[in-house]
């Protein structure tokens, strides 16, 4: 077997020492997990809280909305957070919708309609993108399906801003730091401060709860049937329940009947 010479052994090890550093640097480190949250609809049996999912649209409507769109969500889906469809038309109204050209092949806008969109406010991701500094606001229909720890890190993204930025983080023009976003810097401003809407139901508008109620309807837009789902499986659940006592006591019934009948037999 062939053998090195000490130098050049020397030499090999100090340049795997060498690209140790660099091999822990390029390994993926595990993204830390934020604080867990207590959710009513967490759970096989949680529910949604309608007196939070009507004050979380509040806030997405007046603050998120001016940025972002739900493309799979309609107005008429909003009738499963409580509100009525008259409220629901009424909100529709509100929203100008591309509508078909006119005789002259111009553009036209109406009313939005109960069956339509929450879509985004700018005509394509490359004009949001031009407007928002090159990166286009992303759609929340799926926000919470899709970000791990779903409902604990959008509380905690939201609630993780850091104005101003903690000593010897990076700072660079036109970005915020903040704990749970990549690199700690996100383009998008601290959106939710206290008292920036107003709640119908009278609930303190602070930003710790509009990031409460906004993360529970940004978790039922992206699972809107949930409640559904839970109530079923519990109807279905007693019902198997009720089935399986039944047995039990035709089983313990027979049984009986058929020691009577040995024991009688054996008396015989």
């Amino acid at each position: 077997m062939a053998k090195f010479p000490a130098s050049r052994a020397t030499a090999l090890s100090a340049a795997l020492l060498a690209t140790l550093p660099l091999l822990a640097q390029a390994a993926p480190a595990t993204p830390p997990v934020p604080p867990h949250q207590k959710w009513s609809f967490e759970g096989p049996v949680g529910q949604f809280d309608q007196k939070s999912l009507q004050r979380g649209f509040v806030v997405f409507h007046e603050i998120c909305s001016s940025c972002h769109g739900m493309r799979s969500v309609t107005y008429h889906d909003l009738l499963g957070i409580g509100l009525s469809p008259k409220a629901v038309t009424d909100l529709a109204h509100t929203r100008q919708i591309a509508g078909p050209p006119d005789a002259a092949g111009h553009p036209t806008l109406r009313p939005g309609l109960p069956d339509d969109h929450l879509t985004s406010p700018f005509p394509s991701e490359a004009a949001a993108a031009a407007m928002m500094g090159g990166v286009a606001p992303p759609d929340q229909s799926r926000l919470a399906a899709i970000q791990p720890h779903g409902a604990d890190w959008l509380y905690a993204f939201l609630t993780g801003y850091r104005m101003p930025p903690p000593p010897g983080a990076p700072v660079v023009p036109g970005k915020f730091y903040n704990d749970w976003a990549d690199g700690h810097l996100v383009g998008m401003p601290p959106p939710l401060s206290d008292d920036a809407v107003e709640f119908p139901d009278g609930t303190p508008a602070t930003a710790a709860q509009q990031a409460r109620d906004v993360t529970t309807f940004l978790v039922w837009a992206s699972d809107p049937h949930r409640n559904d789902r839970h109530r079923i499986g519990l109807y279905v659940f007693a019902y198997l329940s009720g089935l399986l006592l039944l047995a039990i006591a035709w089983k313990r019934k027979i049984w009986k009947r058929g020691t009577l009948r040995n024991a009688q037999d054996t008396h015989d």
